[in-house]
């Protein structure tokens, strides 16, 4: 509050009489409240320059602590760097082991029926009845559908009608033939004398000439015959059967069509069908599993990729037994009983081989070196020193590689080894249990 100053009384008044003196400005101020003091005790000033100098003091003292802190914390982290520099960089290491355990190969496949096969018509005409569908089972043999072929029969029925006329046309040839036979033995046995010989050469060569015009009549006989037997043959496949045990996949036709003998490309098929049980299951196998997997009757594990799963074990029945020049793969077949059509064929399939070791070394893929020139493994040698060594992998299995070369059972290889460790450099070396573990076989 800014300090009351009293303002002088006018001449005509009055004051009391008795009234104290008014306090000088210095001294007091009014307020509404009552009266503050603004004066200063004796040795405040004093107070308050010892106490500046008091935290001045603190201050300094304070600052030449943490600057002694730092300079310790700075010393000792100078040392442990230069320590940790000089000192070798540590390495986390395994130990190579042989490979012992078969390992499972599983690859694509793909299924496919045992059979399979498009049915034409083998004759002209209209489908007078069809009689399964897509879905059926059928068996060998068994009728599918019929087929109305009235060109086919007509002609039947002329090759029979020749047929008949040329066995006519041998009994008359037949007839002639024994008649110049007998003449001819006549006029053969007559005396000198009593026919001249050019009438018993005429007689002979009567004979020879009916024989000859039997022989060709027997020869018409036989191709009449014969065409008799190509449009009766036809005529059987007026009845479309199945050629095998299978399942109607496709139908082409309804009553009425139009048929054409043939499978052309213009040629509408009438049927598909395939036989599901036992089923053919296709896959191609990398060159460096194609030795192993050429030979028959190596066990294989179909596994569906359907949502509702399923195993099922099968063997390989064949291979090609050579390598595609492109892919640089094998073909093999594995064959699988499918008795309750659990799988279909077309379907995608995951085959697992079980391969036999090889008694190769094996190391984690994380102990290679992928370099321009080869891939190298390091190694740590008795004296803790880094060795780079050119391997050859024999056996990919993704977390684990098996090596043909470089490589022997107990050497001691870097993990993810640093780009700035050199050859010959010393390390520090701890065995680490970070290895991948091989793949547990899924069939236990």
């Amino acid at each position: 509050m800014q300090p009351h100053d009293p303002k002088p009384l006018p001449s005509n008044s009055r004051s009391d009489e008795g009234a104290p003196p008014a306090e000088m400005p210095d001294d007091t101020s009014r307020t509404e409240g009552g009266s503050l003091s603004t004066g200063f005790q004796p040795g405040t000033g004093r107070t308050l320059k010892i106490g500046a100098g008091v935290a001045a003091g603190i201050l300094a003292f304070c600052f030449c602590v943490v600057m002694v802190i730092r300079l310790v914390e700075a010393n000792t982290l100078k040392k442990g760097a230069d320590a940790a520099y000089s000192a070798p960089p540590p390495v986390d290491v395994i130990t190579a082991q042989p490979a012992s355990v078969g390992q499972d190969l599983v690859l694509p496949g793909q299924t496919a029926a045992w059979y399979e096969t498009t049915i034409y018509a083998r004759v002209n005409g209209y489908v007078a009845k069809w009689l399964v569908d897509i879905g059926d089972h059928v068996k060998k043999g068994q009728v599918l559908a019929i087929i109305e072929t009235p060109e086919l029969d007509a002609e039947l029925s002329a090759a029979r009608a020749q047929l008949k006329t040329s066995e006519a046309q041998v009994a008359a040839r037949q007839a002639e033939a024994e008649f110049s036979k007998t003449t001819n033995e006549r006029w053969r046995d007559s005396p000198k004398g009593v026919v001249s010989e050019q009438e018993r050469e005429s007689k002979k060569a009567d004979y020879e000439s009916a024989n000859a015009r039997l022989f060709a009549a027997n020869a018409q006989v036989a191709l009449d015959k014969s065409k008799v037997d190509q449009y009766t043959a036809l005529a059987q496949f007026k009845q479309v059967v199945a050629p095998f045990d299978g399942t109607i996949t496709e139908r082409k036709i309804d009553i009425g069509n139009l048929v054409t003998a043939g499978s052309g490309s213009t040629t509408t098929p009438l049927y598909r069908m395939a036989q599901t049980d036992p089923l053919r299951i296709f896959v191609d196998v990398p060159q460096n599993s194609a030795i192993e997997l050429m030979k028959p009757g190596v066990p294989a594990e179909i596994r569906s990729t359907a949502p509702s799963g399923g195993v099922f074990m099968g063997a390989i029945a064949r291979s090609a037994e050579s390598l595609d020049a492109q892919a640089r793969t094998m073909r093999v077949e594995v064959d699988m009983p499918n008795a309750n059509h659990a799988l279909l064929p077309g379907t995608y399939v995951n085959v697992a081989f079980k391969l036999q070791p090889r008694g190769l070394v094996e190391v984690p893929a994380a102990a290679l070196i992928f370099r321009s020139k080869a891939t190298q493994v390091a190694r740590v040698d008795a004296n803790s020193k880094i060795d780079f060594a050119n391997v050859t992998i024999a056996r990919d299995n993704g977390s684990l590689v098996e090596l043909g070369s470089g490589v022997k059972p107990g050497d001691r290889l870097v993990l993810n080894i640093s780009s700035q460790i050199a050859e010959g450099q010393r390390v520090t070396a701890t065995d680490s249990d970070a290895a991948p573990n091989r793949p547990v076989d899924a069939r236990r």
